[in-house]
């Protein structure tokens, strides 16, 4: 390895960590944009949050690499233009191969990490990132009181605060509180001047303290027969709420179903394997009834026909004259044939219905293998891609460089989507779908390292003929061309 090649990797990480940095950064920020409304306000966990953060990091973490990476590559490619270290490479009888060989190792280990992550940590994070929204989902809002709205996240009570201090929220005045504990036809009707919250020493429950107030009731009918309406006043009243319901429970993940985001490759496929070998089975029972209907005519074009076994009518028809035929055995038995072969096609068309359906989860297992594969393999091809082009656009620095990766980028993830729409919907193969972008972004560099690699022949090769032109004879003074 040369001085070049020692200076080119030691120019690559900086950028890189840089890019990588900043790209989960901003993924992070889009995701707590997203999803931090539907987390505020449940009572949960400091610690929660940070776990779910923390499994999200996984599909982030896919995503920024490649990035990264193809950031990082224009950037120091470019770099080597801006500083006039290629002019030298070039000038030292150093081709473009050599110089890119190293970074394209980095590519290639890169691309295996990817590759294990993809596969292995990335379906165990998914999966758990899953349960564990699951769970916050299911998890009913906390105890938490707004001015003149009614609040019911606790179960049988309904309550109304119409003014709370701001610098004290515990306190609470003009009060309104339902309860719905004995039903909807004897319901509760308490009001209050004001109160105040006291947490409970268990930790399930609150206590509501409620001052100079009224409970309005009606009373189950005693040895009468009418209901009973009671009004009560109170100086002081206690009321003990349970919000064991509004805390965060975590659920076994065990007992969660994997798809095919949260499942390993190992796992999908074996899933695959036994799902071809599932359909060849339906596939060779669907040929046998197929062969049992004999002439493959359809139900209905049977329904008005009594030839769906051709030798009974012509048999009946071929009777001689005077012998008495039984037509009524003859009617039952066209019938029967004509239920036998409706409930035929009817098993054909449920096992074809059965044949698409698996057809399409294997092809969606399919899509999902051929996918973690392609974006790992990204590491590589961006690598190819990036080192001629960040030759090419010279200068510009971080800008330029991010605006091509942008670019590039885009188009990738866009050709990965659209192909992974298209092969779930059995319009494309799942291996055309998931290494299109790949395909058109390495034929794309292996494009421009060609053009590169002739540039810099093209360059020798000029430099060669002039050096003949101008070596001379000393003695004579006269060009010698044989030189």
């Amino acid at each position: 390895m040369s001085i070049f090649h020692r200076m080119i990797l030691r120019m690559l990480p900086g950028p890189i960590l840089a890019a990588l940095a900043t790209l989960m950064f901003l993924l992070v920020m889009q995701f707590l944009i997203k999803y931090l409304p539907d987390l505020v306000g449940k009572g949960l966990p400091p610690l929660i949050f940070v776990e779910l953060v923390s499994f999200n990091l996984a599909y982030m973490l896919v995503l920024a690499v490649p990035m990264s990476i193809l950031i990082a590559t224009l950037m120091t490619f470019s770099k080597l233009v801006d500083t006039n270290a290629y002019a030298v490479m070039k000038s030292s009888g150093v081709s473009f191969p050599q110089i890119v060989w190293p970074v394209l190792l980095v590519g290639v280990v890169a691309a295996s990490f990817m590759l294990y992550f993809n596969n292995e940590i990335l379906p165990e994070a998914n999966f758990r990132a899953s349960a564990l929204w699951m769970d916050i989902r299911a998890t009913k809002p906390g105890f938490d009181l707004r001015p003149g709205v009614f609040y019911d996240g606790i179960d049988q009570y309904k309550i109304l605060v119409r003014d709370i201090p701001q610098d004290n929220p515990n306190e609470l005045r003009d009060i309104t509180i339902f309860d719905y504990t004995d039903g909807a036809r004897y319901r509760s009707e308490i009001s209050a001047r004001s109160g105040r919250i006291e947490p409970a020493g268990t930790g399930t429950s609150i206590n509501l303290e409620l001052f100079d107030g009224e409970i309005h009731r009606r009373q189950p009918p005693g040895s009468g027969s009418t209901d009973r309406y009671e009004r009560l006043t109170f100086d002081r009243h206690r009321l003990q709420l349970s919000i064991e319901d509004l805390s965060f429970e975590r659920s076994d993940p065990s007992s969660r179903r994997r798809g095919d985001r949260t499942m390993r490759s190992s796992v999908m496929s074996r899933l695959v394997d036994s799902l071809v070998v599932n359909i060849a089975e339906k596939r060779q029972h669907l040929r046998d009834l197929t062969a049992r209907l004999g002439t493959g005519q359809s139900v209905s074009s049977l329904s008005g026909s009594r030839t769906l076994y051709p030798g009974i009518i012509p048999d009946a028809a071929r009777t001689p004259a005077g012998e008495s035929r039984d037509r009524s055995k003859t009617e039952d038995v066209l019938t029967v044939a004509l239920q036998n072969a409706r409930m035929t096609q009817s098993r054909i068309e449920g096992i074809r219905s059965d044949v698409d359906f698996l057809d399409n989860s294997a092809d969606r297992y399919r899509v999902e293998l051929h996918k973690k594969d392609s974006i790992a393999l990204a590491c590589l091809i961006f690598i190819l891609l990036g080192a001629p082009l960040g030759l090419i656009i010279r200068r510009g620095g971080l800008g330029v460089a991010a605006a091509a990766a942008v670019g590039i980028f885009i188009f990738y993830w866009v050709t990965l989507v659209n192909g992974e729409k298209l092969a779930d919907r059995d319009l494309l193969d799942p291996w055309m779908g998931m290494w299109a972008g790949n395909i058109v972004t390495g034929l794309l560099g292996l494009g421009l390292a060609a053009y590169m690699t002739f540039e810099w022949r093209n360059l020798r090769l000029r430099k060669t003929r002039t050096s003949k032109t101008l070596s001379t004879d000393p003695a004579s003074g006269v060009v010698d061309a044989r030189k």
